[in-house]
């Protein structure tokens, strides 16, 4: 496996790979939510993303591969925060033979200071309460947890 990993700004031609990605974000988190509907289902509108000034869609490449992805949305404070923007990560995903080397943060580094550059004070994600391993990638990375969103099915 190469080491030499370089990030950019995903396109179009991306659209397959970046796809399966999104599935695979899918099959990680089908376990921390039963309400989710059977396959097949998508998340995210990839095209409008990618078309958005708002979104900044990343890829981790090395050897001309794709190895990762991850989204950063710049989005409006609610007029009672301190910061009047703040940006939003998803779409983290990392080819499991390519895990545990710090590509995820290195990868939301980037998206970090893109959300920086773009005026943003602030940075949110959401991750399932159960999703130990994703929990301690991003407290790893700075971010703690704030809120704590409940449900019930009635």
């Amino acid at each position: 496996m190469g080491t030499n990993i370089k990030f950019r700004s995903a396109t179009f031609a991306d659209l397959p790979t970046l796809r399966e990605f999104e599935q695979g974000v899918i099959a990680a988190e089908r376990p921390f939510n039963a309400n989710l509907k059977d396959d097949p289902i998508q998340y995210y509108d990839l095209e409008s993303m990618l078309e958005s000034a708002d979104y900044e869609i990343l890829v981790a490449e090395t050897e001309d591969k794709i190895v990762a992805s991850g989204y950063a949305r710049l989005s409006e404070s609610k007029e009672f925060f301190r910061h009047s923007l703040y940006v939003y990560l998803g779409f983290m995903f990392v080819l499991p033979d390519y895990r545990g080397h710090g590509i995820s943060g290195e990868l939301m580094q980037e998206m970090l200071a893109w959300g920086k550059a773009q005026g943003a004070d602030e940075a949110k994600l959401d991750v399932y309460a159960l999703n130990e391993a994703a929990i301690r990638a991003y407290e790893k990375a700075g971010f703690r947890p704030l809120l704590v969103n409940m449900t019930k099915n009635l």
